[in-house]
């Protein structure tokens, strides 16, 4: 599993014009589900997800989670970030769990995410086409795996 989590002041996203997720400060998190991810990799996402310090404190340091902040969370599958992309010019999606067990995999994650941080876990619609719009806080963008 991985995360490209960004600190936003705000994200939303939008499915054929209509906005099906969306949060003030807090993280935008693409999720990428691979093959092998299960139960701990689940958890361990959901922990570093609302643990990650990446909010600063009261002298400008990178030393607050989501947690501590109150923040809210918009979750968004995002099977593209699961690609092999280290040969040639195409990707290829063979590293990235099929459909039907990555929506599994990403429910279960949005689950226990919303049991854990009740401020506020939004999502988008798994397997849509959807835009993803905001607006990026520092810019403060890291990639994370459980």
């Amino acid at each position: 599993m991985l995360a490209l989590i960004q600190r936003v002041t705000q994200a939303q996203v939008t499915v054929a014009g209509e906005v099906v997720g969306a949060i003030g400060p807090g993280l935008l998190a693409l999720i990428g589900v691979e093959p092998d991810d299960d139960e701990p990799q689940i958890r361990r996402m959901a922990q570093r997800l609302l643990g990650y310090r990446v909010f600063e404190d009261d002298a400008g340091r990178m030393n607050r989670s989501l947690a501590e902040t109150g923040g809210q969370l918009l979750l968004v599958s995002q099977f593209t970030l699961a690609a092999d992309t280290r040969s040639g010019m195409r990707p290829s999606f063979s590293s990235a769990a099929p459909p039907a067990q990555a929506r599994v995999v990403f429910d279960q994650l949005v689950n226990l995410c919303r049991s854990l941080h009740p401020p506020g876990v939004e999502t988008g619609r798994f397997g849509a086409h959807m835009q993803v719009s905001l607006v990026n806080d520092g810019p403060v963008t890291f990639l994370l795996r459980p």
